[in-house]
C-alpha cells in the first residue's frame, strides 16, 4: 500500500504546484489524472456510483463546500481555500488522501481553520501510537476543535482502506456513546485506516448541493478537509501517504 501512497502524495505535489488564482478545478483534475495514468495507478473516484456517477478523479471542494464537490470551469480567486481528495491502486493496493490548499493569502480566520485541520489530523496519527482503541483518538480530535472554536462535520467520516478504497471499520472523528459501545474498534497491527478529520468554522450541519455530490456547510462558513492513509505496525502508526523517506521513489510504478 506505501506504493499506492507514493503516487497519491505526487499528486498532491503536482496539485498544489497548480493551486494558484485564474486556474480552473477542472484544470488540476486532469493535470492528476494525467499523472495517474504516467504512473500506471487506477484512479479511485472516477465513476464511483450515485445519482450521477462522479465524474473527476479528484474531489475538489471550496470555501464552503466541505467534501465531494466536483471539478470544472470554477476559477480559484486569491483568498479561496480548496480541498483537494484524491486516490488510486496500485496493483490492487489503495492509498487515499486528502489536503486543503490556499489560492494565494488568505484570512486570519481561515487560515487559523487550516491549521486546526491539519492539526487534529497530526494529533490523531501522534495519538494512534499510544492508545489502544479509537474511541479515545476520536475524544481528543472532537476536544481538540472544539477548543478552536470550530466543530466537526458528523455526516461524514473516514473508513478502512485496503484492496477497496472504502472498508470497515468506518472512522469517525468525534466520539458518541454508540459509537463506543457498538462499533469501536482496536488499534493492532495490520490495520490500515483512513483519517480523514472535517471541520467547519461555523455549524456542523451540511447540506448537498443539486450536483448531488457536493457538500456544502449549512451556513456558508469555509470548511477544511486533511487525509492521511495510516497502518497500524508493531512500531507504531505510519503514514502511508505521506513524504517519501531517502531511498524510495515516486517513479513509474508500473
Amino acid at each position: 500500500m506505501r506504493r499506492a501512497g507514493l503516487v497519491v502524495w505526487g499528486a498532491h505535489q503536482l496539485a498544489s504546484s497548480l493551486v494558484r488564482p485564474g486556474v480552473t478545478t477542472g484544470e488540476i483534475d486532469r493535470g492528476v489524472e494525467e499523472f495517474f495514468l504516467e504512473q500506471g495507478a487506477v484512479p479511485l473516484f472516477k465513476g464511483v456510483p450515485g445519482k450521477v456517477p462522479f465524474p473527476a478523479v479528484c474531489c475538489m471542494s471550496v470555501n464552503d463546500e466541505v467534501v465531494h464537490g466536483i471539478p470544472g470551469s470554477r476559477v480559484l480567486v486569491a483568498g479561496d481555500i480548496v480541498s483537494i481528495d484524491t486516490g488510486c491502486s496500485v496493483d490492487g493496493w489503495c492509498g487515499d488522501s486528502a489536503v486543503t490548499y490556499a489560492v494565494g493569502p488568505i484570512a486570519p480566520d481561515v487560515q487559523r481553520l487550516l491549521d486546526c485541520t491539519s492539526g487534529v489530523l497530526a494529533l490523531a496519527i501522534q495519538l494512534m501510537g499510544v492508545r489502544s482503541r479509537w474511541s479515545d483518538v476520536a475524544t481528543e480530535m472532537a476536544k481538540y476543535v472544539r477548543d478552536y472554536g470550530f466543530s466537526v462535520v458528523e455526516n461524514f467520516v473516514g473508513h478502512g482502506i485496503g484492496r477497496k478504497m472504502h472498508e470497515d471499520p468506518q472512522v469517525p472523528n468525534f466520539c458518541t456513546p454508540a459509537f463506543r459501545r457498538n462499533h469501536d474498534f482496536d488499534l493492532e497491527p495490520g490495520l490500515v485506516i483512513a483519517v480523514e478529520p472535517m471541520v467547519n468554522m461555523g455549524s456542523k450541519k451540511v447540506h448537498v448541493l443539486p450536483d448531488h455530490w457536493t457538500q456544502s456547510t449549512i451556513d456558508g462558513c469555509p470548511s477544511a478537509h486533511f487525509e492521511h492513509t495510516v497502518a497500524m505496525t508493531e512500531n507504531g502508526p505510519v503514514v502511508l501517504t505521506a513524504a517519501p523517506a531517502a531511498g524510495e521513489s515516486v517513479g513509474r510504478v508500473a
